[in-house]
């Protein structure tokens, strides 16, 4: 299996990790957590959310797959007054990345500001995508925090 950029970077900082393949033509991430037996609330994905200011980055968010983003909860936790989800172009566009392989891990340095759901800090490990489709990387949640520099916020709503 070829390393993606996200394991080479946990690689990097001898952070433990599963990698996990799935077929890649699949990006629910609901979807990939039956395919790879693991719980929906464990499989993170990462979404790309566009701050009201032009010209500031966008943000990228990492929720549990059985859950949707609510976008008052995320405003209000980063001091905005709206927020609005990129469309499927726009985060390939801002991420270089296919939707369904967008992943913190693959962007760092990459001046992303990124924030988890809360919930991942009550798991011994959470899965998200590798920077690249069909491929999942598993690890403890307070490994991806600590590498990604990802503030825990509550803004999952089931």
């Amino acid at each position: 299996m070829e390393k993606t950029q996200a394991m080479r970077a946990l690689d990097a900082k001898r952070i433990p990790y599963e990698a996990l393949a799935y077929p890649d033509d699949m990006r629910d991430a609901l979807e990939i957590a039956l395919i790879l037996n693991q719980p929906p609330g464990e499989v993170y994905k990462t979404l790309v959310v566009l701050p009201p200011e032009p010209g500031k980055k966008p943000l990228l968010v990492m929720i549990p797959s059985d859950a949707q983003l609510d976008l008052k909860k995320l405003a209000a936790a980063v001091g905005a007054k709206k927020m609005k989800m990129a469309t499927q172009r726009e985060a390939e566009e801002l991420t270089g990345l296919q939707v369904g392989g967008i992943s913190a891990l693959a962007l760092l340095n990459k001046g992303f500001v990124v924030y988890i759901d809360r919930s991942a800090n009550r798991l011994r490990h959470v899965c998200v995508s590798a920077g690249k489709r069909g491929l999942q990387l598993r690890l403890a949640p307070a490994e991806l925090i600590k590498l990604t520099g990802a503030r825990a916020i509550d803004v999952a709503s089931l």
